[in-house]
């Protein structure tokens, strides 16, 4: 099965959010409609930038479980973009910006 990955710049957390709930609510979103492979965070520029990898069917089915994960992390903190990406072979190709 294909691997996809959702990457978001985060900005502010919601109001009583500890920042170590960012990551597993990304995570715990993605595992609610299939398998999460990985999750991490890194600072990128300055910005926090957090990756959920997970498995789906195809590029539809896919782009509909980043929106998921997406909508589910701006609960506890502010999605400023996002994009989806599919593994294809050495490399990770854009499949959706927003």
């Amino acid at each position: 099965m294909p691997s996809f990955r959702v990457t978001m710049t985060i900005g502010a957390l919601r109001p009583g959010v500890a920042p170590d709930r960012v990551l597993p609510t990304a995570t715990d979103a993605a595992a609610d409609l299939t398998t999460a492979e990985a999750s991490s965070v890194n600072v990128v520029r300055g910005e926090a930038r957090l990756t959920v990898r997970f498995t789906a069917e195809d590029a539809e089915l896919a782009e509909q479980i980043a929106r998921h994960v997406v909508d589910t992390t701006a609960t506890v903190a502010e999605p400023l973009a996002w994009q989806l990406t599919r593994s294809s072979k050495d490399r990770w190709v854009t499949v959706r910006r927003a």
